[in-house]
């Protein structure tokens, strides 16, 4: 029997959702809001196809990373879609990192990163990124540059072909479980759904709240600004050049990215949004600033980490700051080689009553209604393997 199945969501998780039901029969119902799909995170990211360096062996985001990757290369040489391997180097700039490199080193290995490499000497070091600095790197040499934009109008396309509906425009307003269905509402429209899985993105906690779920987690919008390097200065860079990640934040700090254009960006940075979609210091949602200082998590996230809020927002309005966090990587930067700012993102990250940032992804489900509360990097990279995992763990199993 073909179940009737709603997606809220046009992002690449929600579109490689609809993708897998529609392939195997299943009447699928895409509701996004915007006018197109990849209008938030997924339109808005870097584009990297993560390998798995830094998640803790055994989660949820290891395992469905390794998949992922996979399926997304798999895809993009099905649909002949751009998929350039430009690498990856994490960098300790001094011996105090080297600490940090190593825990990254024993995540990799554990979680199957493929041909992985440990460099130790600074000649190496070079070979493989003629202008960076630093004293010890890992290289993932399989870290590959995509366009997720794409990728997900690709796949939106085989959902249409095998009899799925897309609707744009359709706002979610109201969910209302009626025994083992759901009913879904919009400004234009209603409809019945066996099961509905919620994609929102930086609208889950959100669209949680019309299903009656906890509260928590809450979504805590984080802005990450980009530069660009001028076109003629991009030689600086070969593929990708990652610092040290900081231990105890879910962010991965100011990196060097050469996209599957060819074009190198310069962050991103990781601010407070002053809205969930607030992409610019000028777009201000009262409400949304409102319910994040209500939380409850607000006070105790602020006063473990106002220092590093300091810090990124000085990053943000002051550029030779930003500027000075970069050149730490690439001596031979300017100034002047940070062109323009790019379009920003935002990221949906997920926090506790606590305020505790959450790191791993995580699924919710109320009877017939699976949410995904955190669904942060390496999302995108995972997109096919998060499918398939709601698939086999909440929808393929009895509400």
């Amino acid at each position: 029997m073909t179940d009737r199945i709603g997606i809220v969501g046009g992002g690449i998780v929600g579109i490689a959702l609809a993708r897998a039901l529609s392939a195997r029969g299943d009447a699928v119902t895409v509701l996004e809001k915007e006018q197109r799909l990849a209008g938030h995170q997924t339109g808005h990211n870097s584009g990297v196809v993560h390998a798995g360096l830094y998640y803790k062996p055994g989660s949820l985001k290891a395992t469905l990373c390794a998949k992922g990757r996979a399926s997304i290369r798999e895809f993009c040489q099905e649909k002949a879609l751009p998929y350039r391997e430009v690498g990856k180097l994490v960098v300790a700039v001094d011996e105090s990192e080297l600490g940090a490199l190593a825990e990254i080193e024993r995540r990799s290995i554990a979680n199957g990163v493929p041909d992985l490499a440990r460099i130790d000497d600074v000649a190496a070091l070079r070979d493989v990124e003629p202008h960076v600095a630093g004293i010890a790197a890992v290289h993932s040499p399989h870290t590959a540059a995509v366009d997720y934009a794409t990728i997900t109008e690709a796949m939106a396309q085989d959902v249409r072909r095998a009899g799925g509906e897309i609707r744009l425009g359709h706002e979610v307003t109201g969910i209302h479980r009626e025994g083992d269905s759901v009913r879904v509402t919009t400004p234009v429209s209603e409809d019945v759904f066996d099961r509905l899985v919620v994609c929102a993105g930086l609208q889950s906690d959100v669209v949680a709240r019309l299903v009656g779920a906890d509260p928590s987690p809450k979504i805590l919008p984080f802005r990450g600004e980009y530069w660009e390097l001028a076109p003629e200065r991009t030689d600086l860079v070969k593929g990708m050049i990652y610092p040290v990640p900081d231990p105890r934040f879910p962010f991965l700090g100011v990196h060097f990215t050469r996209g599957v254009y060819d074009n190198v960006h310069v962050g991103p940075n990781a601010v407070p949004a002053l809205a969930r979609e607030g992409y610019r210091w000028l777009s201000v949602s009262p409400k949304d600033t409102w319910e994040s200082l209500r939380w409850p998590g607000a006070w105790p996230l602020a006063k473990q980490h106002w220092l590093m809020g300091v810090d990124e927002i000085s990053g943000s309005l002051i550029k030779p700051l930003y500027f000075k966090k970069a050149q730490r990587f690439v001596p031979e930067l300017r100034m002047s080689d940070l062109a323009h700012k790019t379009g920003a993102g935002v990221r949906a990250q997920a926090w506790g009553r606590g305020g505790e940032l959450l790191d791993d992804f995580a699924v919710d489900r109320l009877g017939p209604v699976t949410l995904l509360r955190n669904a942060p990097s390496p999302a995108a990279t995972s997109s096919i393997a998060i499918a398939e995992h709601v698939i086999e763990h909440y929808l393929d199993v009895a509400a």
